[in-house]
């Protein structure tokens, strides 16, 4: 999951930088969805092994 945030935040980065502002916004929107997801299952893996 992180890595396809990563993907999506290059895309973001490029299409920035070639002038496309609609599809960077929702590159860098789905890019940040998806890390903040993997931050929420990281988070209940690591209390779900603590226990």
């Amino acid at each position: 999951m992180l890595h396809y945030a990563l993907v999506f935040l290059v895309i973001a980065v490029i299409a920035a930088l070639l002038g496309f502002t609609g599809i960077a916004g929702t590159a860098a929107w789905i890019a940040k969805v998806l890390f903040v997801l993997f931050l929420i299952l990281a988070v209940i893996a690591f209390f779900r092994r603590a226990s």
